[in-house]
């Protein structure tokens, strides 16, 4: 798929269909541009966030038949990743976004919200969930997450109440 914007525009500007079109396709999560990157993200999750509190998933966990990894890469550089977990019936869990730095604010993590959103409605999804942290480093994720719909909620699945945690949820 490739990330569109209303007008039909792709993300940042690029010429629709050109080589630096914003490409977002499932893969799995074991190529080495791709560890790398969850690499990065596992240290700024794990860097910032007391361990009780850290939920990023591993590359293990990120292989499990109820989750679906996606990425995002322009002319084929690994711009940015996340995968959907199914959690129960009709509810999704948005897990592992992360933008690789140089291309934050460029439209790659909304792109990539809004495709993970997409596939979790055609999957059947009721619900759709997240938990982020509290603290400044993941201001910008909270603030792109309501923009996009989700609201404030109390925990669900097997996670507990937390001052470093904030937990969103949006019925599609």
């Amino acid at each position: 798929m490739t990330a569109r914007g209303a007008s039909g525009e792709s993300p940042a500007g690029e010429s629709p269909g050109g080589s630096d079109e914003l490409r977002l396709q499932e893969e799995p999560p074991t190529a080495e541009d791709v560890i790398a990157l969850l690499a990065r993200h596992l240290a700024f999750a794990r860097g910032c966030t007391p361990a009780e509190d850290a939920h990023a998933l591993d590359l293990e966990a990120l292989q499990d038949p109820a989750v679906r990894f996606f990425t995002a890469r322009r002319a084929g550089a690994l711009l940015g990743v996340g995968a959907l977990q199914r959690i129960g019936l009709g509810h999704f869990e948005v897990k592992s976004m992360h933008v690789a730095e140089a291309a934050r604010r460029h439209g790659v993590g909304r792109a990539m919200l809004r495709h993970l959103m997409a596939a979790a409605r055609s999957a059947g999804a009721e619900k759709i969930s997240l938990e982020t942290g509290t603290m400044e480093e993941f201001t910008a994720a909270r603030a792109l997450y309501r923009e996009e719909g989700f609201q404030e909620c109390g925990p669900f699945g097997s996670y507990a109440a937390s001052a470093n945690t904030v937990f969103m949820t949006l019925v599609p």
